[in-house]
């Protein structure tokens, strides 16, 4: 038993003289690249990518963060890969048969995972043409949240209610953004048939006016929210239309705060919002 652990103790010294050394240098390698790699691409990131005059300073923030965020996982994923191998070649294993076999997978890839390929694709089309970035408010094949993350094969969304939803990108056939360049306030409120139009017309455009230069509101509101139509007449009350436009993701604090004002100045100049009503003829 003694002479068993003099062996393995000695085996470990000649290991450590021949190959310790490398695996510690490997490893103090990875641990920098580690450390400052995703410090230097960030850097480069911010001042390589050129500005756009469509996005504002936030989107553009955005724009570098996700692409820093996919660029630093990617190197991660490289370097261990990398470093993990030439570990274990420093430790006496054969990897040429993992290499090889490397090989096999991708073969199997080729024929079984085009889902795989598809989805990598789709992605890095997704991030080359800027159609969201991490923060954003989108909505991806039938489902709406904010991008929580971005990788090449898969977009993370969280919703209102909190649910997290992971969205291949192959399966992605039709984005909306809500949060890009500039968002709107589109609303439709029901006035009472009796209500006098022009009058209307004034409250509406005074209250968007006044929201405008409020100082809680005047940093998120491009142009004030103003009587666009009559956009229908409905069996109980007279829809208009009013439309204004916002910085990205302001537009539902925005239309919240609208629709409190409007339904205050209505009740003070006497415009009724009506609600449904029947009318029953008896013979």
């Amino acid at each position: 038993m003694i002479e068993f652990l003099k062996n393995i103790s000695d085996g470990l010294v000649i290991w450590a003289q021949q190959s310790g050394l490398k695996v510690i240098i490997l490893l103090s390698a990875s641990f920098i690249i580690y450390k400052f790699g995703g410090r230097a691409i960030k850097k480069i990131i911010r001042a390589a990518v050129p500005a756009s005059g469509d996005l504002s300073p936030e989107e553009e923030n955005r724009r570098e963060d996700t692409l820093i965020a996919i660029s630093v996982g990617t190197l991660k994923f490289l370097v261990a890969l990398l470093v993990s191998l030439m570990i274990l070649s420093e430790a006496g294993v054969n990897i040429a048969p993992l290499i090889a076999g490397a090989g096999v997978v991708g073969i199997a890839l080729g024929f079984g995972g085009q889902y795989l390929i598809k989805d990598i694709i789709t992605g890095l089309f997704i991030i080359l043409e800027n159609q969201y970035r991490v923060g954003d408010v989108v909505t991806i094949s039938g489902i709406s949240g904010a991008v929580e993350s971005i990788n090449l094969r898969v977009t993370v969304l969280r919703d209102l209610d909190g649910v997290v939803h992971h969205v291949p990108h192959g399966e992605v056939s039709t984005t909306s953004n809500m949060s890009k360049g500039f968002s709107r306030v589109n609303l439709n409120i029901g006035i009472s048939y009796g209500a006098d139009i022009d009058q209307v017309i004034k409250v509406v455009n005074r209250v968007g006016k006044e929201m405008q230069s409020d100082d809680n509101f005047k940093d998120k509101i491009l142009s004030a929210p103003e009587f666009l139509r009559v956009d229908s007449f409905a069996e109980s009350a007279i829809e208009i239309k009013i439309l204004g436009n916002t910085k990205p993701l302001a537009q539902w604090e925005v239309a919240g705060e609208l629709r409190r004002r409007l339904k205050t100045a209505f009740d003070q100049e006497g415009i009724e919002i009506p609600f449904p009503q029947v009318v029953v003829h008896t013979k």
